[in-house]
């Protein structure tokens, strides 16, 4: 699989975004983004894709020297998120991971994260890093039960991991530069496949679970999956919050079981090895059914 990592480019003064995508079939692109805040205490939130991983580090240590990366938010555990979270550690070690213990767990599947780099954290909490005010809230979609967004009270952004995620026919850095209907519509989309529990949610629970960003009401949305999207957090909401109301999404299928039943059919059903000597198990003739 190549690299489909790009240049970065600043959301906010102090905000980077480190973007790749993947491809998604005939239905487009997927943004992959990972982002950078700088200031006395730098701040990265998630290590992008493994496959992205020598044009990552290029691009992440252009804008920070690792001697002074200080701070790693994880916001959960799937690859697409910590794709390169060891080789980061390595290279900077003053830096800690903050992350949901769940994520440490399942972290620990492929790798002996270093304990003493990580602080473990749930939703509902604020932590001041340097001189940055962070609140930690679970955004209203996800795929992971340990999945934690993160608002920057300095700058007004909110990180919402697979929150408000989208698919687009072409990549663009800010949300306004892509078609309005095309943008909502693969956000629509790309809530349902990647969370197919929101068909099975309560509408009046699903509408409470928006309250805390109706409340910090952030000024930038930031999502891993989704161009910068600058003053248009209630119309993200409107659009996610009709989510429950529509039909669930799956994939479509290659398997066509029609026609494998017609050859089977044609065949005269299946049938089952003869006995050999690198197949002893297999029935004798005469023991042979159909089904």
């Amino acid at each position: 699989m190549l690299s489909n990592f790009r240049e970065s480019y600043r959301a906010a003064p102090d905000v980077h975004v480190l973007p790749s995508h993947l491809p998604l079939g005939g239905l487009g692109l997927l943004p992959v983004n990972a982002f950078l805040i700088t200031g006395s205490e730098p701040v990265l939130i998630d290590t992008g894709l493994a496959v992205d991983r020598a044009h990552f580090e290029n691009a992440l240590w252009s804008l920070v020297d690792p001697r002074d990366l200080r701070w790693i938010f994880i916001t959960h555990d799937d690859r697409d998120h910590c794709g390169n979270l060891k080789e980061v550690l390595m290279a900077a070690p003053q830096a800690t991971v903050i992350t949901n213990a769940l994520s440490v767990s399942r972290l620990g599947e492929e790798w002996d994260v270093p304990r003493h780099r990580v602080r473990t954290v749930n939703p509902g909490r604020t932590i001041e890093l340097g001189n940055r005010g962070f609140s930690l809230l679970r955004p209203p979609s996800y795929d992971s039960p340990s999945t934690i967004g993160v608002y920057d009270h300095r700058s007004t952004a909110l990180f919402t991991a697979d929150s408000f995620g989208t698919v687009l026919p072409e990549m663009v850095e800010d949300s306004r530069d892509a078609d309005r209907d095309e943008f909502l519509q693969g956000m629509a989309l790309f809530t349902r496949a990647n969370a197919p529990w929101t068909a099975l949610a309560d509408q009046a629970k699903w509408d409470r679970s928006l309250d805390e960003i109706r409340r910090l009401g952030p000024a930038t949305v930031l999502s891993s999956h989704s161009p910068t999207a600058h003053d248009r957090t209630q119309e993200l909401i409107e659009t996610v919050l009709a989510v429950p109301s529509m039909d669930p999404w799956l994939p479509e299928e290659d398997l066509e079981v029609e026609a494998v039943l017609a050859r089977y059919e044609q065949q005269g059903g299946f049938t089952e090895p003869a006995p050999s000597a690198d197949n002893p198990a297999a029935p004798h003739p005469s023991e042979r059914t159909t089904p």
